[in-house]
């Protein structure tokens, strides 16, 4: 299948690595032309994925028309905030038939709309699914065991990116709740970031797993209350990612926390990275969010007023742990 994946961060690439293993005829489109180059000429995306070999037969572009001419699977896997102007810019390109797949992590800031919505507004009238589960892109493309989710709120497009993507080493498993899982995705990230400051203020393995605990209660309460099934959050979408993103060391997000709950501030830390953690802009896009819907959310409001509002991490923790005794279950 002609299939183009829009996008050339890590997570892009190793997603257009993957598919060109699978027999699929891929292009990849990316913004810098310096990303380009490398992967037409030395076969590696050295911005994004260095030391990564690149199959001969990906190509990359810089033109959404060439990118997606022709494409029956398109793959979005830009940075959440900047999904719709990307989206948009290549909108009258697409096949009418395409099925679009959005790979992009992240809740919108000022719209709060998840990236399924940002598609669906800014291409529509084609299937659209969501693709999510835990799953770094550095042991993507290095051949490693990884299980994620499609979602879809038609079954037939779900199951035809559960064949195009599925391999060996890459096992997708179908659903029909596109809203739990691209939310799952999405607000794993803020949690990444608290646990993050945790691990960066020092507090020991017992509160990171009581954090992680009442972080994922916290995601499936909003969920819910977006009409999302709360099944999802226990599966891989939900546990799955967040246990990784929380815990695993190649994390974005839970490292730049632990910068932060060391004392460094945030515009510091994000000067100097060149790579996106979604989970800042998407936990200015879940307070919203949960004040909107009326969810209560206080690890996702401290961490907002840690990164914002100068809100100390050490201070944050007495706060949590004198909250009002409630039940564990809502």
């Amino acid at each position: 299948m002609r299939v183009a994946v829009i996008g050339a961060g890590a997570w892009g690439t190793a997603l257009a690595q993957l598919l060109a293993h699978n027999g699929h005829d891929v292009v990849l489109w990316a913004f810098e032309q310096e990303v380009v180059e490398s992967v037409n000429s030395r076969h590696e995306n050295a911005l994004y994925l260095g030391g990564v070999a690149l199959p001969e037969s990906l190509r990359a572009t810089s033109d959404q028309l060439d990118a997606v001419r022709g494409a029956g699977v398109v793959v979005y896997a830009t940075p959440a905030q900047l999904l719709r102007g990307i989206a948009a810019a290549g909108a009258h390109y697409l096949r009418a038939g395409a099925v679009l797949v959005v790979a992009s992590k992240g809740i919108e800031r000022g719209s709060l709309a998840l990236m399924s919505d940002v598609i669906e507004h800014e291409v529509g009238g084609r299937e659209i699914v969501a693709i999510s589960g835990p799953s770094f892109a550095a042991e993507v493309a290095r051949g490693l065991p990884t299980a994620v989710v499609s979602a879809s709120r038609s079954t037939g497009a779900a199951r035809l990116v559960q064949d195009v993507f599925s391999g060996s080493r890459f096992r997708v498993y179908s659903s029909e709740d596109i809203v739990g899982v691209e939310l799952g995705g999405a607000l794993k990230n803020v949690m990444a970031v608290a646990t993050g400051i945790h691990d960066g203020v020092g507090l020991g393995f017992n509160s990171r797993a009581a954090l992680i605990t009442r972080g994922l209660a916290e995601m499936t309460r909003l969920g819910v209350a977006l009409g999302a099934n709360p099944a999802t959050f226990a599966g891989l979408a939900g546990l799955g990612d967040l246990v990784l993103t929380c815990t695993g060391a190649l994390s974005r997000n839970r490292s730049l926390g632990v910068e932060v709950g060391s004392g460094r501030p945030l515009a510091d830390v994000l000067q100097e990275r060149h790579t996106v953690a979604e989970g800042v802009d998407t936990t200015v896009s879940t307070v919203a969010l949960a004040r909107r819907e009326g969810v209560e959310m206080p690890i996702a409001a401290m961490v907002h007023r840690i990164l914002f509002d100068g809100h100390t991490a050490a201070a944050a923790v007495k706060e949590l742990m004198a909250r009002e005794l409630r039940a564990e279950q809502d």
